[in-house]
């Protein structure tokens, strides 16, 4: 999962181009675009790539193939700053069906807790699908690729049915801070941002 700051009038043929990635076999699923929105009092990012793998080791060999690595070359220069946050998903990878909506959260957490509280992250983050019955899919995981990650060491997704989901899931504010609330002490920032799988593109005829 990677998100970035992109400030260029050539974000249209990028977009093409990191989309276009989802033909390598070695990925599950694949999306690239623009955020629909994002909060964070420390960064501003306007794209996200949600990418899936069967294992470590496809992400990895897809990380240095040819046209991977291309892409990544071809757009470097109008990248103006990149997280990307890696984990292990033990549940089913279904790919999110087109038009679904996701919220991604990001989480810092203070540098002095230990892996009890980590662990106590983890599980406040899984429970918050019981109580939003909207949620079709959560995953969650503790970061494993730390070049790039800015100190957001947890992630989670939520993939929900579509944008008026995410809209009734702000409404219930009681809910979402009682499962902050758990965790707070432990967390020093927080990123969280929505993005909207795109729908297939309809052929001009």
């Amino acid at each position: 999962m990677s998100t970035f700051i992109i400030s260029s009038s050539a974000i249209t043929p990028m977009v093409s181009g990191v989309n276009g990635l989802a033909s390598i076999n070695l990925t599950l699923h694949l999306s690239f675009g623009q955020l629909l929105h994002s909060w964070s009092s420390s960064l501003t990012f306007t794209h996200i790539l949600h990418s899936r793998y069967r294992s470590q080791e496809d992400l990895w060999e897809y990380v240095v193939h040819p046209k991977h690595v291309r892409v990544v070359n071809e757009n470097k220069l109008i990248i103006d700053d990149v997280m990307a946050v890696d984990w292990m998903f033990n549940g089913a990878s279904v790919s999110p069906k087109p038009g679904s909506a996701m919220r991604v959260t990001f989480l810092k957490l203070k540098g002095n807790l230990g892996e009890h509280e980590k662990a106590r992250g983890l599980e406040v983050i899984g429970g918050i699908k019981d109580q939003f019955q909207a949620i079709e899919q959560l995953s969650l995981g503790e970061n494993f690729s730390h070049e790039r990650e800015k100190g957001f060491t947890i992630a989670s997704i939520a993939v929900l049915p579509g944008q008026a989901d995410l809209e009734a899931l702000d409404s219930n504010s009681e809910g979402v801070n009682s499962h902050e609330e758990k965790v707070g002490d432990s967390i020093e920032s927080v990123v969280i941002v929505d993005y909207l799988i795109p729908l297939p593109q309809v052929a001009n005829l």
